[in-house]
């Protein structure tokens, strides 16, 4: 039996630790807001945070995750700042790329709070978008970064 920490909640499942984690998610633990994408890490439209840092869920194993917090999408809230500037840049156009796409930027939002044009495309060039809102991704990183740092009687 192994025990995963997902999103703040501990769960049970018997699974074979050489089962990659996106199926853990999704097929075990019913998480279904990790996507598939290409199953080779190379997309990264799969990513979630493994210890606080970004890792495509479609390589990790079961067995090596075990004990360390997996946070996916649905453990970021709706109103986070990050999600409401994708809506406010209109950022979705299929949206199949986007829990990817949210959860590398809430990475490195945790990491630097303030990273320039250059520092945001460096660590989204490997999330894939087919619908190429890359404008729009970059927009609303730097826009939920602004809301982070404002003070927060100003966020309200």
């Amino acid at each position: 039996m192994a025990t995963f920490m997902v999103n703040g909640q501990r769960y049970q499942a018997d699974v074979d630790p050489e089962m990659p984690l996106l199926w853990v998610l999704r097929d075990v633990l019913n998480l279904t807001g990790t996507k598939f994408g290409c199953g080779q890490g190379l997309c990264w439209g799969c990513t979630v945070l493994i210890a606080g840092k970004a890792r495509p869920s479609c390589t990790a194993k079961a067995g090596s995750v075990q004990g360390k917090e997996i946070t996916t999408i649905e453990g970021i809230p709706a109103d986070h700042p990050l999600k409401r500037a994708w809506v406010a840049e209109q950022v979705p156009q299929c949206g199949y790329c986007q829990p990817g796409q949210i959860m590398h930027a809430f990475a490195l939002l945790s990491e630097n709070p303030e990273p320039s044009e250059a520092e945001i495309a460096k660590v989204m060039e490997r999330n894939l978008c087919r619908c190429g809102t890359y404008v729009r991704i970059e927009k609303a990183i730097r826009r939920a970064a602004a809301e982070l740092r404002a003070p927060r009687e100003v966020r309200s």
